[in-house]
């Protein structure tokens, strides 16, 4: 396995004075979906190095687990075992999602109460050819907004398809969400100051029959729950720190710092991702490497 088949931006820890006066709390949320490879050992040691920068720092460990149908129960423990074996240690209980959705649903429950989500019946069929009127045919991989076809639904309309038990997700009603907290920004110790869009994801999904609470709003409560103070994680989800600071301005909740780093990627330029199990942390320790080399794959 040689070093030079991954690829990173080798953390270079921000001044201090970049930094809040605030003890430092971080974390690692990985989905136990799938065995950990080289791009979570890089995300979660970048998370934990930042709260040892400063005495009394925590780094924690967050299991992402709402989405019943994907998660298996051995790989809350493999995750567990490569993080200790890679010298990643936690502080405190591990916080599971899938023990969370109280919290979860009151926070869906205050946006709705604010007026601030909609219920939505659209298949993806139905959004991909409403995205094909409109647009035309999209790129491959392009990430369109949701269309709105739902948003302006007659309330009665809407009610009888709730009652007569029709699949349906609850979105986020962006321009509505814009009227109330105005202009916001938030920083990041790469990209500086950004100011937040609310069109450039749109409508996005909060919740649905399936799963319960999606990502967005999930980590949002999760994050203001454990204090987190610095939000560390790949660059792929930079513009998904534009709804979270929604989010974070309508439920009154803190504002923590970001860093989004670049992700690890292949000998082909694209980004590791769980399917490459010749790139787990297992096959790598099974290869009979130790854990610093395998740090020492990243450069850290």
């Amino acid at each position: 396995m040689k070093a030079a088949h991954y690829r990173a931006a080798f953390f270079v820890p921000p001044t201090p004075l970049q930094f809040r006066t605030m003890s430092r709390i971080t974390r690692f949320a990985p989905s136990p979906t799938g065995e950990l490879h080289l791009g979570h050992v890089y995300a979660a040691k970048v998370a934990r190095d930042m709260a040892q920068r400063e005495n009394g720092g925590q780094f924690l460990l967050r299991q992402e687990d709402i989405d019943s149908s994907r998660v298996r129960p051995e790989y809350y423990q493999k995750i567990e075992a490569d993080l200790l074996w890679l010298g990643l240690d936690w502080d405190g209980e591990i916080l599971l999602q899938s023990q969370r959705s109280t919290a979860y649903e009151a926070a869906l429950e205050t946006l709705r109460k604010l007026g601030l989500v909609y219920p939505c019946f659209c298949t993806r069929r139905e959004i991909q050819e409403e995205l094909t009127r409109i647009h035309g045919a999209p790129h491959s991989g392009e990430n369109t907004p949701y269309p709105g076809i739902c948003r302006h639904l007659d309330p009665q309309q809407t009610a009888e398809l709730i009652a007569n038990g029709s699949p349906h997700c609850w979105r986020l009603d962006s321009a509505a969400a814009r009227e109330i907290h105005g202009e916001l920004h938030f920083h990041d110790l790469r990209f500086g100051q950004i100011k937040v869009d609310p069109s450039l994801n749109g409508d996005v999904v909060l919740a649905r029959k399936d799963i319960g609470i999606a990502y967005h709003l999930a980590v949002v409560v999760d994050d203001e729950f454990q204090a987190i103070t610095h939000v560390t994680r790949g660059e792929d989800l930079l513009s998904a720190t534009h709804v979270h600071r929604q989010l974070q301005a309508i439920l009154g909740y803190r504002e923590p710092e970001y860093f989004h780093h670049r992700l690890v990627l292949d000998e082909n330029g694209k980004r590791l991702a769980k399917r490459d199990a010749a790139r787990s942390i297992r096959s790598l320790r099974e290869s009979g490497m130790s854990a610093r080399e395998v740090i020492g794959l990243l450069g850290i």
